[in-house]
């Protein structure tokens, strides 16, 4: 998404797409609907990478699978950054039902790396400084935020290197 949720419209959306604007109005009557099935429809996406994700025993590779698939995202701009981190940069814009499907996808996302977290300490191979849930939000933030340095450098690799420092933080 260029430019957010104010950058575009339906019209530049059925020229992108070749379709006409009443066809998306139908399946969408407003660009909230729309907004907010996309990101629900992410959500539902990242759900399923986190079940996967959970079929690995061991704590620290579900938290270096999660990382290394925005790493490769990231060097291969297949994916160079997350919707909702685009959406919640202009959250105090925007209309109250996409807030409440980007604050889920966040919440979402926390409780799962909490989870994580929680997991390395059990197996021994993992140590936190405070709680597990403020370390799973420091570690989000960190991987966040290293997508927007590795934008704003225009270097992939700088992605890699700020998320190693946070993973290696954990690790026993």
């Amino acid at each position: 998404m260029r430019g957010g949720y104010n950058g575009f419209s339906y019209a530049d959306l059925a020229e992108r797409f070749g379709i006409r604007k009443p066809s998306i109005h139908h399946h969408f009557p407003s660009k909230v609907d729309l907004v907010v099935a996309v990101v629900e429809q992410g959500r539902a996406r990242i759900q399923a990478q986190i079940a996967t994700l959970e079929n690995a025993p061991i704590a620290m590779d579900q938290l270096r699978m999660y990382t290394g698939y925005w790493e490769r995202c990231i060097k291969d701009q297949s994916a160079p950054f997350c919707l909702a981190a685009v959406l919640a940069a202009e959250l105090p814009s925007l209309p109250e039902q996409i807030a409440v499907a980007v604050r889920g996808h966040f919440a979402d996302l926390a409780a799962w790396l909490e989870g994580v977290l929680t997991l390395g300490i059990q197996q021994g191979t993992m140590r936190l400084e405070t709680s597990p849930k403020l370390e799973a939000e420091s570690f989000m933030a960190a991987v966040y935020g290293a997508m927007l340095v590795a934008r704003a450098f225009d270097d992939p690799d700088r992605f890699s290197t700020i998320v190693e420092a946070r993973i290696e933080r954990v690790r026993i």
